[in-house]
């Protein structure tokens, strides 16, 4: 008779999110990279004498672009909370309120 055995689950660090003040602050970068280009955006719309199509492109480039940003930066970053094996190996989940460790 064969006896099966569980695989042992061995979790990295790497396997973690990241932490909080780093997801913000892409979220940040973010947020400015897209607003700088809003701001480019809406510059060129005025400055720049090109055909109407083009114009029309730079001024929803500029007024849609907003939405967009802060729509980005309000979205945490997905990943795995937690594995199901976890459970299995009598292992708890750190609560929410833990998870951020000398920041």
């Amino acid at each position: 008779m064969k006896v099966w055995h569980k695989r042992r689950v061995v979790h990295q660090v790497t396997d973690a999110r990241p932490s909080l003040s780093e997801d913000i602050g892409k979220r940040e970068k973010n947020y400015l990279i897209k607003m700088g280009i809003r701001l480019v955006c809406l510059i060129l719309a005025f400055t720049v004498p090109a055909p109407l199509p083009v114009r029309l492109l730079l001024f929803a480039g500029a007024i849609f672009l907003p939405y967009v940003a802060v729509i980005g930066a309000n979205a945490p970053q997905r990943g795995p909370i937690s594995t199901p094996d976890m459970a299995e190996n009598g292992q708890n989940e750190i609560p929410l309120h833990r998870r951020e460790i000398g920041s």
